[in-house]
């Protein structure tokens, strides 16, 4: 799917809807018969439209390559969001993009890296993911760090157990408040970081989550020894019209929708310092 760069949807079929959590679902797309194959790079985002309602930014969670769909993660917490997750299989619904910076997938060649979500935060890190195992002989040792508020927060649980089984990369998932069945770590997604095993001084690092969470993980891997130009976070925040028209989403000199979301740190640290910038 080639960027668009004006204001109309392309119309899409719903394929299939997977319920995640409570109030999280996972749309399948096929691509409008107009547009051909989607494509995208891991961290953009689209464009969804439910009709007659409004529409949203949402980051791309990955692909099915062999169906050829596009998936987005949706948690239901507005009127359009609550829309697109009533959605049904063969339902239409608009999209226009992709849009936005990408995860350095090709620059972090050759490096350790370090990926670190937080809640909604793992959907986009889902397609970076996917895109280092699916070449694994290209990097070094490739980390997952995952923190949720609960565990019946968790997404992607199946996707998680099978990267679980693998020898070549490392899954620590944390939850801030468990119950008596849960088995894991307790604790903030930060306390990971010094139990994981990569180099920092060969690392790239890249993040999803709450601000707050991004700032705390930020500080822990730069005690670690990664550096700053290392660093990449993903600032989705207040996007709405992905041109940068509306202002909606100005972060100091620069607009999420057109300059990111996906920002080196050295670039954005002295603003990520100031709250509600």
């Amino acid at each position: 799917m080639t960027p668009q760069l004006h204001m109309m949807p392309a119309v899409a079929r719903v394929a299939g809807v997977r319920r995640e959590t409570a109030d999280t679902w996972t749309l399948e797309l096929d691509p409008p018969s107009k547009q051909g194959e989607w494509a995208y790079r891991a961290g953009q985002f689209n464009m969804l439209y439910a009709f007659g309602v409004g529409e949203v930014p949402i980051s791309i969670s990955g692909s099915a390559p062999r169906q050829g769909t596009l998936l987005h993660t949706v948690r239901a917490v507005g009127a359009v969001s609550r829309a697109l997750a009533q959605l049904k299989r063969g339902d239409s619904v608009g999209v226009r993009g992709p849009y936005g910076s990408a995860w350095p997938v090709e620059e972090a060649a050759g490096s350790d890296v370090v990926v670190v979500a937080g809640g909604l935060g793992f959907a986009p890190v889902r397609p970076v993911l996917r895109a280092l195992l699916a070449r694994r002989e290209r990097y070094g040792k490739v980390v997952f760090l995952y923190g949720a508020r609960r565990p019946e927060e968790i997404l992607y649980r199946r996707e998680i157990e099978g990267w679980r089984g693998r020898l070549d990369v490392e899954v620590e998932v944390t939850v801030d408040r468990a119950i008596s069945a849960w088995r894991g770590h307790v604790g903030v997604v930060t306390t990971l970081v010094r139990r994981a095993g990569f180099d920092p001084q060969n690392a790239v690092a890249m993040l999803c989550g709450p601000e707050v969470m991004m700032r705390f993980t930020v500080a822990a891997l730069r005690d670690a020894g990664v550096a700053d130009e290392r660093l990449y976070l993903s600032m989705e925040r207040n996007m709405k019209c992905a041109l940068g028209h509306c202002g909606h989403c100005q972060f100091g000199a620069d607009f999420v929708c057109k300059d990111g979301p996906v920002f080196r740190y050295d670039r954005i640290r002295e603003r990520l310092a100031v709250r509600e910038v």
